[in-house]
């Protein structure tokens, strides 16, 4: 996701109008920042305020995507069991069969061109996401030590 669709999307949420009222500035201030206008640029703290009041990610995925990675959001600690972990491994199977399916599909004309390799990537970054959250989740029920993680925005 690009840093503008984010902004787009998160915005979306309340309206331009209501994320801009909370926020403390005019709509076309808002808008001036999103699309950078004038020499405007949206800063990171105002994106990490529009994300918070938009209950979204998008800021921080976009921002994983822009650095090659992928975001994944840290469960919160409390009444996990080995279902959520149960549960997690079988997301993860049904992924790795979808990356299977796309696989043996792209390849039938004995090339990967660039739509299928994208799709192809955006199901490994998928699978990237759900194997650390399963590895989250592995030591959030199962480790007595706690997540540092957790602890610092505990601590925050």
């Amino acid at each position: 996701m690009e840093l503008l669709v984010a902004y787009q999307e998160m915005i979306k949420v309340h309206g331009w109008n209501g994320t801009a009222a909370t926020l403390g500035m005019s709509k076309s201030a808002l808008e001036q920042r999103v699309y950078e206008v004038k020499g405007s640029g949206m800063r990171v703290d105002t994106a990490l305020l529009i994300q918070n009041y938009s209950g979204t990610k998008h800021f921080a995925q976009a921002v994983a995507h822009a650095s090659g990675g992928v975001f994944y959001a840290l469960p919160e600690p409390g009444d996990l069991s080995d279902v959520e972990l149960h549960d997690k491994f079988h997301e993860l199977y049904d992924e790795l069969g979808e990356l299977s399916r796309e696989y043996t599909e792209a390849k039938k004309d004995g090339k990967i061109d660039a739509t299928e390799r994208a799709k192809l990537q955006i199901l490994e970054n998928r699978m990237h996401a759900t194997i650390r959250e399963l590895m989250t989740l592995m030591f959030l029920i199962n480790c007595p030590l706690p997540n540092p993680a957790v602890s610092a925005r505990e601590d925050a």
